[in-house]
């Protein structure tokens, strides 16, 4: 019940006060982002953690100047890949290789199936197949950062290009696809913070066929 309770406590923060978020805090909610499950295990993206205010204040602007971007303790940009490649593809199963010591003829076989497909696929479809993987990590984050008992303040308000020209994320064959400011609510500025939480009842959510 603990998760689920931290699950309760949590919002989406409207204001934050500016305190800073202790970095092993912070490191358990990255590694979170960094355990979520991807498709093929491929983890197409990249989260760029911001704790510079100059940056922060430049990107405020793009994003509804909404005061979160520069009141939070950390900002997380959740960039996926701009497309597959076989490079990026190798890597991973490369990597998967080494760490597990050794080599496996199905999963060589799903290597070259994977590289007989994404990359001849058009760049915009695999980014946005990219972007669905960045959302998991996203929510993982999320969730774990209520279990750390931080505010976040999921993003989708924003103007992706600029973002990716501030941070020159073109150049590095990335996208931004989401923010996540990461802090403390500001208890007094937020109109969110004492309002009861609404979901769905899960009669009208969950259907279950047996």
């Amino acid at each position: 019940m603990e998760l689920l309770d931290k699950l309760n406590w949590r919002y989406a923060a409207k204001a934050m006060n500016g305190k800073k978020v202790a970095e092993d805090k912070i490191e358990r909610i990255l590694e979170a982002a960094r355990l979520a499950p991807t498709s093929s295990g491929l983890q197409p993206f990249e989260i760029i953690v911001i704790t510079n205010q100059e940056i922060k204040e430049k990107i405020k602007p793009i994003a509804w100047n909404q005061s979160v971007i520069t009141d939070c303790s950390h900002l997380l940009v959740f960039a996926a890949w701009d497309t597959y490649t076989e490079d990026r593809i190798n890597y991973m199963f490369d990597l998967t290789n080494e760490i597990r010591g050794f080599k496996n003829e199905g999963w060589e076989n799903y290597r070259q199936m994977l590289l007989g497909s994404y990359p001849q696929k058009d760049a915009e479809e695999n980014f946005n197949h990219a972007a669905k993987q960045a959302y998991i990590a996203f929510s993982a984050a999320i969730i774990a950062a209520a279990y750390e008992e931080v505010d976040t303040t999921p993003l989708e308000g924003f103007d992706p290009a600029a973002v990716d020209e501030i941070l020159g994320l073109r150049e590095k064959g990335l996208r931004s696809t989401v923010l996540l400011p990461i802090g403390y609510r500001k208890e007094d500025a937020d109109w969110l913070v004492n309002l009861v939480k609404v979901r769905k009842p899960m009669k009208d959510l969950v259907t279950v066929i047996e």
